[in-house]
């Protein structure tokens, strides 16, 4: 199965739609499969006196609240219109996180397919229930969450109308960036297991090595936070990778979806080749005579591996030599 990777470009855009389109461009050239911004309305996401995360302190101004912070960072309906736009002409899929009830209607009256939810919504019951009667696929990040509560919104989704086979789970950490001993990659196939959808995993590690790994434990969906430059100033550009790192982690998960295979053991046809030269067959270790009995005393196994297997072992013992064997000669009966 192809592994859907998500360039997040979420708010590293920083409010200025010459940069959210560039990063568009940056994102299709990578070969991920979506880039994925954010849409909000901030007077409806956020009180005005609401304090910001520590990161985000530590990578913005630290002396305003996070409405002053996210108002800076909005995106209009039609910056929107722009962004599909050009995501259309890059062939690459446009999607967007909305933040409130009103950027649910924006995005569905877009047109979108796809409906991906943050961790901070998990137990936004009227959100839940307003993304649920869209009946759309669904990718749900469950970041500071525990397994009843992610019960819980996937009944509020699936109550409200969406089937169960359209919503993928992504295991996720919120932290920025998520400390390495943090990440509990595991989760991700426990909540998979728990309730049988598609799982995936949100990363917000440093570096490109967790998304790989979570590749290779069966992730359908990979999202990562990239920025154009990690200098710039903003709540989640320290914790993004830059254009070349987003490639090189792409490259990695798409030779591990090849590797991956189809899980039936058998030579692999670049191998088939090999099968005679690293085998070995029964073949004579002294000459052997017409009449004489094979034992351990004049048969051996060696390599190549043309002749009879050394599996037919003991068919072969005691049975008697239809002709004369040199040394090396593979046995025959």
């Amino acid at each position: 199965m192809k592994i859907f990777i998500i360039a997040e470009a979420g708010v590293n855009h920083n409010g200025d739609l010459a940069i959210a389109k560039e990063m568009i461009r940056v994102a299709a050239q990578t070969g991920a499969d979506a880039i994925k911004f954010q849409t909000f309305k901030t007077d409806q996401l956020v009180s005005k006196t609401a304090s910001k995360a520590d990161y985000q302190k530590k990578n913005s101004q630290r002396n305003e609240f996070q409405y002053e912070m996210l108002k800076k960072l909005e995106l209009d309906i039609n910056a929107h219109k722009e962004l599909l736009k050009l995501c259309r002409e890059k062939n690459i899929a446009f999607l967007s996180t909305p933040f409130d009830l009103e950027s649910i209607d924006l995005l569905n009256n877009l047109g979108l397919e796809i409906f991906k939810i943050p961790s901070g919504e998990i137990t936004d019951f009227p959100y839940l229930k307003k993304i649920g009667g869209l009946q759309k696929k669904i990718i749900l990040s469950t970041g500071m969450a525990d397994l009843s509560e992610i019960k819980a919104a996937l009944n509020v989704l699936t109550e409200s109308g969406t089937a169960k086979d359209n919503i993928t789970i992504l295991h996720c950490n919120t932290e920025y960036p998520t400390p390495v001993e943090d990440v509990n990659l595991l989760a991700m196939n426990t909540i998979r297991e728990a309730f049988g959808v598609n799982g995936g995993y949100s990363d917000h590690t440093p570096g490109i090595e967790i998304s790989i790994a979570a590749a290779a434990l069966g992730a359908v969906v990979i999202e990562k936070h990239f920025t154009l430059d990690r200098n710039m100033e903003g709540p989640d550009h320290k914790a993004s990778l830059e254009p070349v790192e987003l490639k090189a982690m792409v490259s990695a998960i798409r030779n591990i979806e090849k590797a991956l295979g189809d899980g039936v053991k058998k030579p692999s046809p670049s191998e088939l080749k090999n099968i005679p030269i690293a085998r070995k067959s029964i073949v004579a270790i002294r000459d052997i005579k017409r009449g004489e009995k094979f034992s351990e005393n004049n048969i051996g196994t060696k390599r190549p591996g043309t002749g009879l297997s050394p599996m037919k072992w003991n068919s072969v013992l005691n049975q008697t030599a239809k002709r004369d064997f040199k040394t090396d000669e593979a046995i025959e009966l």
